[in-house]
């Protein structure tokens, strides 16, 4: 989803075959049509050896929510020496909330678990979840001490948290989600790769080239 009113099209084809049917898959993907090389590399935060991926998102974006299960799944075999996050990113006041969501959750430890709850909360049973109240008693509902994570939801941890997440998205110059970045370097969509799922097929042909020799 766009800061703009953007309507992405979800291929329906698997992972496994959109980037393989398509008229570039011999050569690979191809800088400036499926992937943008940023001019000033961002800084890492991965180990040495390893290759730093992220997924900005936000849980108000019908699109990442759409992604989430082929992302899923993908991010699990990742081979070891990658180091996939998460991002939050803050298109406007909603979209800020969401990011204390995720930060708060992952502070509890809860990320991971509670993830695709709080998606299925925002795109299935249409709850705003962007009240103290409501948040409360969502995670309540959901096994979680709610008035904890209002207290990290509200922690200055978060909010910090948060703020490096709006810097570190507007490094990698990133205006819609779902968007994947690559090592500091690199970035697709789905509107530059063709789907959001050929945008992890970029994701992983970017990760291939920087293990070869240079």
């Amino acid at each position: 989803m766009k800061r703009r009113d953007f309507s992405l099209q979800l291929a329906v084809v698997g992972l496994g075959t959109a980037w393989a049917g398509s008229a570039v898959a011999q050569a690979g993907p191809v800088e400036g049509t499926h992937y943008t090389k940023l001019s000033q590399p961002v800084a890492v935060t991965a180990p040495a050896g390893k290759i730093e991926v992220l997924e900005f998102f936000s849980y108000g974006c019908p699109h990442c929510y759409a992604l989430e299960p082929t992302l899923e799944g993908w991010a699990k075999r990742l081979p070891a020496d990658v180091v996939f996050k998460r991002v939050p990113v803050g298109f406007n006041a909603l979209y800020e909330n969401y990011q204390k969501i995720y930060y708060a959750l992952e502070a509890m430890g809860q990320a991971e678990h509670m993830h695709r709850k709080v998606f299925d909360a925002i795109h299935q049973q249409r709850q705003r979840l962007d009240k103290e109240a409501d948040l409360a008693a969502f995670m309540s509902a959901n096994g979680l001490d709610g008035a904890k994570f209002i207290e990290m939801y509200k922690s200055f941890g978060v909010q910090t948290k948060a703020r490096q997440a709006q810097q570190l998205s507007q490094a990698y110059k990133i205006d819609g989600v779902p968007a994947m970045a690559v090592q500091g370097r690199y970035v697709t969509s789905g509107s530059q790769a063709g789907s959001n799922e050929r945008a992890l097929a970029v994701t992983d042909a970017l990760v291939q080239s920087l293990r070869k020799p240079t």
